[in-house]
């Protein structure tokens, strides 16, 4: 077993790791910035260090810096939580370089699915559904070709950045009027934010859901999936609430969809915990692209399957096999995730401040991971997001119950909150038939 863990995040994915280290007996390093002394997590580890002033690139994305701070505290592994450097390859390679273990997916693998040019063939081989496409980058020289290619697809369609993620780096386009200079403008635009200028073409699906599945994997060539997650709910391709299973997702449908990116796993030697992301549309599945970390919104799954996905994490980066079979994994009731972020609920304008009172929700069936506390002051650096509210029943309907509950129990005085969005989303009669998607909170908002 690992006997010392250097946590390289904040916030409450960071105490969520310290919990699942603290349940296996592992002993833990927080790293910190200046803004951070006051972290939960930071208070409750065996050790801490300060790794640098409170802006994000001279901290938590400070590389010599984290390294440095696990070998003065004799770690033996780092777990990078989600964000910050937890898909970056170049600080994967060095974590192992320098003699610790990386708690994620071998560097190589990072970049292939990092890749999305790269990630797409490696799906198409494997038999995972893709979205229709240029099959491969555009070439800048060869305006005769995109413009043929698109044709064939059909308008509209959407150019994405190989490098990019996360909403960045996509322009749609409806005719071939503007089509070339959309290529040029994302191109510019990749080169600038993913110093990757690859982009390539696909066919825009107009009203898809966003549905993604979770995988666990192991470095002796076991993988399995834990079902999927419907996460259609966004504002600006980010997710505003999630649930599992996905409604109208059907067993088979879960099985063969699974399946294959399970045999994706093997195919590609992937190890540790990742997420297939997909759009669907019209019964059909299309993959866009693999997330290598744990994702934000892994409680729902862990509610519904009884695993632990960030223990589960931990033990493979140990070498040890995963410590559950494809039959063992069964859905159990239904689970859904608020997203609480320190921001106005209209406005979405930040709200960083001393929290003043903070009080959380209970009852059956409600989790809540947070790091924040009363007293505790939200700062203004980083992401806004504060916690994540969960709820589980037998069935839907009880799952949206238990939450309209747990959110009018929570209590967060001092800060704005996103608290009102949550309510009217999950007292939306769309969201209450199940299926919307991808656009329609953004609609439902006018956005």
């Amino acid at each position: 077993m690992i006997e010392k863990i250097l946590i390289a995040n904040r916030g409450e994915i960071a105490l969520r790791v310290l919990r699942a280290c603290r349940e296996l007996g592992i002993r833990t390093v927080a790293v910190h910035s200046e803004a951070d002394r006051d972290l939960k997590h930071v208070l409750l580890a065996d050790e801490s260090v300060c790794i640098g002033p409170a802006a994000s690139r001279d901290s938590y994305l400070n590389i010599p810096a984290i390294i440095s701070a696990a070998e003065v505290t004799d770690t033996v592994a780092i777990h990078p939580g989600y964000g910050f450097l937890s898909e970056n390859a170049d600080f994967a390679e060095r974590v192992e370089r320098s003699g610790f273990i990386f708690i994620g997916p071998r560097p190589e693998t990072i970049r292939l699915m990092g890749d999305k040019v790269c990630a797409i063939a490696a799906m198409k081989a494997a038999g995972v559904p893709c979205v229709p496409g240029s099959d491969g980058p555009l070439d800048d020289n060869d305006k005769k070709r995109t413009l043929e290619l698109a044709r064939t697809i059909g308008y509209p369609i959407i150019i994405k950045a190989s490098g990019g993620g996360g909403g960045r780096g996509m322009r749609v386009v409806n005719s071939e009027a503007t089509l070339l200079n959309a290529v040029s403008l994302t191109r510019a635009e990749a080169a600038g934010a993913f110093n990757n200028d690859m982009v390539y073409m696909e066919k825009y699906l107009e009203n898809p859901r966003h549905i993604e599945f979770q995988m666990l994997a192991d470095q002796h060539g076991q993988a399995i999936y834990l079902g999927e997650r419907d996460c259609s709910m966004q504002r600006r391709h980010q997710k505003v609430v999630e649930e599992a299973p996905a409604p109208g997702i059907t067993p088979a449908q879960r099985a063969e969809i699974g399946e294959r990116c399970a045999q994706a796993c093997r195919d590609i030697g992937y190890r540790g915990a990742g997420t297939f992301e997909f759009l669907y549309e019209d019964g059909r599945f299309y993959f866009i692209e693999m997330n290598t970390r744990v994702q934000v919104e892994h409680p729902v799954t862990e509610m519904v399957t009884g695993v632990d996905i960030v223990k589960e994490q931990i033990l493979i980066a140990a070498g040890e096999h995963l410590h559950y079979t494809q039959d063992d994994i069964t859905i159990r009731g239904h689970a859904i995730e608020c997203r609480i972020n320190a921001e106005h609920s209209e406005t979405f304008r930040p709200s960083p401040g001393k929290i003043i009172e903070f009080h959380a929700p209970g009852g059956p069936g409600i989790r809540m991971d947070t790091h924040i506390y009363s007293g505790y002051t939200v700062p203004s650096h980083y992401d806004s997001m504060i916690g994540k509210l969960v709820s589980h029943g037998e069935t839907r309907q009880v799952a949206i119950a238990r939450m309209c509950n747990a959110l009018r129990e929570t209590v967060i005085e001092g800060i704005d909150t996103n608290i009102k969005l949550q309510r009217a989303i999950l007292r939306d009669a769309a969201f209450e038939a199940g299926g919307a998607n991808i656009h329609y909170l953004e609609k439902k908002l006018g956005l």
